[in-house]
């Protein structure tokens, strides 16, 4: 597991009254909370699938920093792989969530923490640890949250894994086009578009976007995440394969769902399941972890119950 690991911070209060200095509500903080986010959030999922995870990232040398690294240890995920960086911040989403006396906390505002630019000793240790830690891997998941740890020359290196026979799976949110020659790509519609520049939101549409981004990437496999419309397959020599989307429950919070099913792919093809069943795996994963509040995870239990009806 390879990327931007994110601090996911939640602060609860209760707000009672106006400010006298500004127009702005007062939280009387009760408690917080920290949850892995971005690669953390997918290294997360895959340990709770039962995966073995060897993490290779980088955190802030601040609590932050040891706080994140302490919730992927109880993960467990093997954290060997993450640096510790003097001198930078670890990268936070800090939530705050108020209300009323005896009222559900409601999110008020949202904090974010971006951090430095990596040096290239930083860089240069970090493809050390990825080349280390897949030592005997069956399958890698790059998380790229746009926070620069999946630099042009950390992606080579995966090309070079890649080429070594070790599947890799990626979920980027705002470069798609850079991970060209890898295993599997898993866009959302939204990113497609963007990668693409071709609306997607109409069947010809999404498979004209697809087989864009697939030709212009050489991917084997592109899986598309469709909201409510379920997912979608496009494999090279292959006819698009479309799933809607698993029960008709509403979703409570999309919050990582991506992430979901990214790990719930990859740990499918980690085990040897061809990209069809690893989709319909991951269908399954994101009906699931859409009804829980929060950044959250979906254990192998979970959708083994779900499966008859799969």
């Amino acid at each position: 597991m390879v990327g931007d690991f994110v601090a996911d911070e939640y602060v609860y209060g209760e707000t009672e009254r106006i400010s006298r200095e500004a127009p702005v509500l007062i939280v009387r903080y009760e408690r917080s909370e920290l949850k892995p986010g971005g690669a953390g959030n997918a290294a997360q999922n895959l340990a709770a699938l039962g995966v073995g995870v060897r993490a290779v990232g980088l955190v802030g040398d601040d609590a932050l920093g040891e706080r994140l690294l302490a919730e992927l240890r109880a993960g467990p995920v093997d954290v060997r792989g993450v640096q510790r960086v003097p001198g930078r911040a670890t990268e936070a989403k800090t939530r705050i969530l108020a209300g009323g006396r005896s009222t559900r906390r409601q999110q008020m505002l949202r904090v974010d923490r971006t951090p430095e630019p990596i040096a290239a000793a930083v860089e240069r240790r970090l493809i050390a640890d990825l080349r280390r830690a897949a030592r005997g891997a069956t399958a890698i998941l790059a998380s790229d949250y746009g926070s620069g740890v999946l630099s042009p020359r950390v992606v080579e290196a995966l090309r070079g894994l890649r080429r070594a026979g070790i599947p890799v799976c990626v979920d980027s949110r705002y470069n798609l086009n850079a991970f060209s020659g890898l295993t599997m790509l898993k866009p959302n519609e939204n990113e497609l578009e963007a990668a693409t520049g071709i609306r997607a939101s109409t069947p010809a549409g999404l498979l004209r976007a697809a087989r864009s981004l697939q030709g212009r990437v050489g991917c084997a496999s592109l899986l598309v995440t469709r909201g409510r419309n379920g997912m979608s397959l496009f494999e090279k020599g292959r006819p698009p394969l479309h799933l809607p989307a698993h029960g008709d429950k509403e979703a409570v919070d999309v919050t990582g769902a991506g992430d979901t099913v990214a790990a719930t792919y990859a740990a499918a093809i980690a085990s040897g399941a061809d990209p069809a069943d690893a989709m319909r795996l991951a269908n399954v994963a994101a009906a699931l972890v859409v009804l829980k509040p929060g950044t959250a995870t979906v254990d192998r239990e979970e959708i083994r119950r779900e499966l008859p009806e799969a």
